[in-house]
Order: structure tokens, then sequence, then C-alpha cells
């Protein structure tokens, strides 16, 4: 996951991610028939362990404030220095209009997140911490956008401070709960 974050799906070469995991490439395709395959793999792999975060700040927080959790358990997961599911998204579009098994499986990943955050806000709903008339597919989706314009301004640095987006996140929250 390293190689393909720090660079590029089409610059990665199997050579490169071989030597970084310590293996042969011999070794690395008797688990993986193609770089394709490893990368669905890496893709997988950031997605559950963003989930894995976020499900651990819903135990803590309950459904009750799970719009707090999901932003909290966001945050801190970006900052922890983890390999950022996003990240490898970004990359996955790139070459997502040469490879339609790669955009088949993008976009699967991506309906799969949506359908997650969308769950977590109905849940939010039924337990009175968002208002009914929230529709939580649509505010699933700006998760899902917030979380490219995040990756934006990493990447490009000085697109926007910790101050904008803690603003933008707590207007989104302030929205999605109803509060003040």
């Amino acid at each position: 996951m390293k190689v393909f974050a720090t660079g590029s799906y089409s610059g990665a070469t199997t050579a490169e991610i071989a030597r970084e995991a310590g293996i042969s490439e011999p070794i690395l395709y008797r688990h993986f028939a193609s770089k394709r395959d490893l990368y669905f793999a890496c893709l997988e792999e950031a997605w559950g362990s963003f989930r894995s975060a976020l499900d651990a700040k819903l135990a803590e927080f309950g459904d009750r404030d799970a719009v707090i959790a999901i932003g909290q358990g966001s945050r801190e997961f970006h900052a922890s220095g983890g390999i950022k599911p996003v990240t490898l998204w970004i990359q996955a579009l790139t070459e997502a209009g040469e490879d339609r098994k790669i955009q088949a499986f993008l976009r699967g990943q991506l309906r799969e997140v949506h359908d997650y955050i969308a769950d977590t806000i109905r849940r939010a709903q039924a337990a009175g911490g968002v208002p009914q008339d929230r529709d939580p597919d649509a505010e699933a989706w700006v998760f899902v956008g917030a979380a490219l314009l995040l990756s934006f301004a990493d990447r490009l640095g000085g697109l926007l401070g910790p101050d904008e987006l803690g603003r933008i996140a707590a207007e989104r929250r302030r929205w999605l709960t109803g509060s003040g």
C-alpha cells in the first residue's frame, strides 16, 4: 500500500512492491495474479482499516452521536498517518478511464462506503441524533465528497488549513444534527 500511496498505480512496479515487502516478485505473484489484483487488495485493506476505526468510534459514542463519531473517527484516522483509502481512490479514478475492471471495482467500493455512512446516519435518525428530514443517501455522498476534498487539500498543500477544515466539519455536523 505504501508504494501505491506514495506514487501511483501506473508508476508502481511489482519489483518495487516486492522489494518494499521484503519478498521476491515470484512470491508476490503466488499471492496475486496481477498488479491490478494486488491493488484491489490494497484498496480493500485501506477501506477495511478505515472502517474498523469508524466502527470503534461508533461503539464508543453510540448511535445517537454517530455523526460526531464518524467525524472524530475520520479526523483521528487521517491524523494517524495510515494509508487513507481516499488516496488510493483518487489514483484508481485516474486509471479507471482506461481500465474497466478498476472502474467497476472503484464504483463498487465507493458504493459500499456510501451505504455504510448512509446506514450510520439512519441509525442516528432512529436514535434521535439526526432529524428525520435529512436524506441519509444524499448526506453519505456529501461525506464521500468531503473525503475527496480532504485528500486534495493533503496532496496540494495549502488548499485548506485546519481552521477551514474544522469550520466545514462543524457546519456539516450542525446541519446533520440540527443543532445550533
